[in-house]
């Protein structure tokens, strides 16, 4: 029966192909693996309690963890982007023959799962109101309507709509992106965040969790952090907030609720000597994604100065859209129907440049790929990044993500078609912090040939 049927099982609410689902629960074990391997090596439980003079401590310098330098060198990330990849290009149908003669409706990319992805002129639909007639923020050179004219009576909109209090209204309007002064309190009102006295009190309470017991995830995200953001040179600054959002995001079971709709499955453990028995067992941890995920917080510190309210946006983002970026699912928004489409749309409108890349051994998947898995956070200027995000939040939506993926490629077509190895193609892509995100969005959807 159809995922929506009254008698449809559990498990096809979350996924209703049985091949994701096992694809996923073999990545999961994976994980596991890895996580349990490194607990063995270095002789660390996967939880402790903390002693009372190193929970002061850490109370102490709660707002200066960044000044920590613990020694992480035997700790190893769990997985790099890569290594997923790999699992998503092994997926298959075991249903469809895809047949070993290449033909013309043979698909030439990495994926080759047999997924409904649309088209440009069913993503010209979807994302009308990026047109090209249409007012954008983000758009620097529109000629009709100068652009303050267009900006002040965006903003007053914009106010309009935060003094209403009206979610839905909220949605519609970032479609054509935020102003930077009203963006944080739009994107609260659409993530229906408010940081109640209650909120903050719960969120006391994850501080106290980690301040009391001390994961070993703890120092995966240490590890990630300092590799990471502590590198970045938007993001550094940020490092004590990122610290304290993903440590308290780690001892989060209400994030568990995300199961009931995520391919994915908690990670259980069982308390010391009751392995086995289910009344011992625990989720550990309820929702950690051990890569990627940190810098999908770091652009929202521009926002939110508040800890306990930037941790609720961070996770509300989490839970909607984030983890289908981290797993296998076939969902338009998991980020195997984002690479099918990625690579659907250069093969279909740039067949020339996509052959020549695939012929010299760079896929362009292989390039794209850790834009897409990091919501390109790390890699576009935060202005930019942001608008795109304002996006993803107002379509609710992340094939964004895939479109400008390709209308990157696109637009610098010219260079990639000399480049002659996957290295060279790496280089021409390296930095993409000049890119101006909307314009290349609405020249890829709506100035294509179709």
């Amino acid at each position: 029966p159809s995922p929506c049927h009254p008698s449809a099982p559990p498990e096809h609410m979350k996924e209703p192909l049985a091949y994701m689902r096992k694809a996923q629960g073999s990545w999961e074990k994976r994980i596991l693996k890895s996580l349990n391997s490194m607990c063995t090596e270095l002789s660390i439980p996967l939880a402790q309690k903390r002693p009372v003079s190193e929970q002061k401590e850490l109370l102490n310098k709660w707002n200066e963890m960044g000044t920590d330098e613990p020694d992480l060198s035997l700790f190893r990330p769990v997985y790099a982007p890569k290594d997923f990849l790999e699992v998503l290009m092994n997926l298959r149908n075991p249903n469809y023959e895809n047949g070993e003669q290449p033909s013309f409706r043979n698909h030439l990319g990495l994926i080759q799962v047999p997924l409904k992805v649309k088209d440009i002129p069913e993503l010209k639909e979807d994302f009308s109101e990026l047109g090209l007639n249409i007012g954008q923020l983000g758009i620097d050179d529109s000629a009709q309507v100068p652009p303050e004219l267009f900006e002040n009576e965006h903003v007053r909109i914009g106010q309009k709509v935060l003094a209403e209090q009206d979610s839905a209204a909220a949605q519609q309007y970032v479609r054509q992106g935020c102003p930077t002064a009203l963006r944080a309190d739009l994107w609260a009102l659409i993530l229906n965040i408010s940081n109640q006295p209650e909120d903050i009190l719960y969120y006391e309470q994850l501080k106290s969790n980690v301040i009391q017991h001390d994961l070993l995830v703890d120092s995966l995200i240490y590890k990630d952090v300092k590799l990471t953001a502590s590198n970045d040179d938007y993001y550094f600054v940020f490092e004590d907030y990122l610290y304290q959002v993903l440590l308290c995001f780690s001892r989060d079971t209400s994030v568990l609720e995300h199961f009931t709709y995520s391919s994915a499955t908690p990670p259980k453990s069982y308390i010391r000597g009751k392995l086995g028995m289910e009344e011992y067992a625990v989720f550990y941890p309820p929702n950690v994604n051990y890569n990627s995920f940190i810098l999908s917080v770091a652009p929202l510190c521009f926002l939110y100065h508040e800890p306990s309210k930037l941790y609720q946006i961070f996770r509300e983002m989490y839970v909607r859209f984030f983890f289908r970026l981290h797993s296998i699912s076939s969902h338009p928004s998991g980020i195997v129907s984002l690479c099918l489409l990625f690579e659907t749309l250069l093969q279909t409108h740039l067949p020339q440049l996509f052959y020549h890349l695939r012929e010299i051994g760079a896929q362009p998947l292989r390039i794209s790929f850790k834009w897409m898995v990091r919501a390109f956070s790390g890699y576009l200027a935060t202005d930019q990044l942001l608008l795109l995000w304002d996006r993803i939040l107002g379509y609710n939506s992340l094939e964004i993500l895939a479109v400008l993926a390709a209308a990157v490629f696109a637009f610098r077509a010219v260079n990639l078609m000399e480049v002659t190895s996957l290295a060279a193609a790496e280089a021409v892509l390296a930095d993409l912090s000049t890119l101006k995100v909307m314009p290349l969005l609405q020249i890829f959807l709506f100035a294509t040939v179709t």
